[in-house]
């Protein structure tokens, strides 16, 4: 359970008061141990608070996780302290230069209602994913980022007239598959996004043997998705959020007098719980195990 920060790092006090080792680059190296290297493309807003919630389980894996924050050339991240930026994130050409990745995150962004074609950094993400499913055992991409991963797959999204917005009960569709296996029949999972797909759209892609779709919801749909050829795993839902931040995304809203957007559903944001904490960190954990078992034998 060992991430590998630098000693400085803003949210290393948070991470070990929630019971994950932080130990530096030079500790790590003492160890007999290669820790795998995870790319992490963040393009959330304020990149310095949503780092916690990957941090948090990829810490809470039996494995040593080395995280690279990846920042891209074509995106301005005017919510994001330029230090901060200069300071953890390098390009993706420096991280693969650096040494090989052995996965991949993309996380979202809030971008799901614009076309593909109308984000200025689309070019550069596509350049990216192109590259990381023919190098990497797995890439996973969160909310947009699982949408940005289905459009290089040529499935693309709709928007939806109301924001999908809250916790859901999911179900695991394949308990015998080597990431999902183990999660619960049944789990809850946030959901947070103006975009998606219909179930028909996805069936007829897993019937044209383009992709094999995991875990559904009758609220939401299909909410766990794989490429055929495993190279890509896309998880339409947040799992990796804690409660404050579905708080802080509907007042958020609210504020801004969006009328598509109402409370979230199954949750209180007055009273907030947290009731998919267990399937975000063995769904995280079983990803790294994943990688960790195709690039390790």
């Amino acid at each position: 359970m060992t991430v590998i920060v630098p000693d400085l790092y803003h949210a290393k006090d948070a991470l070990v008061e929630h019971n994950i080792t932080c130990i530096s680059k030079d500790a790590a190296q003492k160890q007999d141990i290669r820790p795998l290297r995870i790319g992490i493309l963040n393009i959330m807003p304020n990149v310095q608070n949503y780092e916690f919630n990957l941090l948090y389980p990829l810490g809470k894996s039996i494995l040593q996780i080395y995280p690279v924050w990846i920042k891209l050339d074509t995106h301005a991240y005017a919510s994001s302290a330029g230090k901060h930026m200069d300071t953890f994130y390098i390009s993706f050409a420096e991280a693969i230069r650096e040494k090989p990745l052995d996965g991949l995150i993309l996380t979202g962004a809030p971008v799901e209602e614009l076309s593909f074609d109308e984000i200025n950094y689309w070019d550069e993400i596509t350049d990216i994913l192109n590259y990381a499913q023919s190098h990497f055992a797995s890439t996973l991409g969160i909310c947009w980022g699982a949408m940005a991963l289905a459009k290089v797959l040529n499935i693309d999204k709709v928007n939806f007239e109301k924001k999908l917005f809250g916790v859901y009960r999911t179900r695991n569709l394949n308990s015998h598959h080597p990431i999902t296996g183990d999660l619960d029949d049944y789990f809850n999972c946030p959901q947070s996004r103006h975009a998606g797909y219909s179930d028909e759209l996805l069936e007829k892609a897993r019937d044209s043997g383009q992709v094999n779709l995991l875990a559904h919801s009758v609220e939401t749909g299909y909410t766990i998705i794989e490429s055929i050829d495993k190279k890509f795993l896309m998880h339409l839902g947040h799992p990796e959020y804690n409660s404050g931040r579905l708080v802080e995304e509907y007042w958020r809203d609210k504020k801004s007098g969006r009328t598509d957007v109402n409370e979230p559903v199954n949750f209180n944001v007055e009273n907030p719980v947290n009731t998919w904490r267990s399937h975000r960190n063995e769904f995280f954990s079983q990803w790294l195990k994943y990688i960790y078992l195709t690039t390790s034998y």
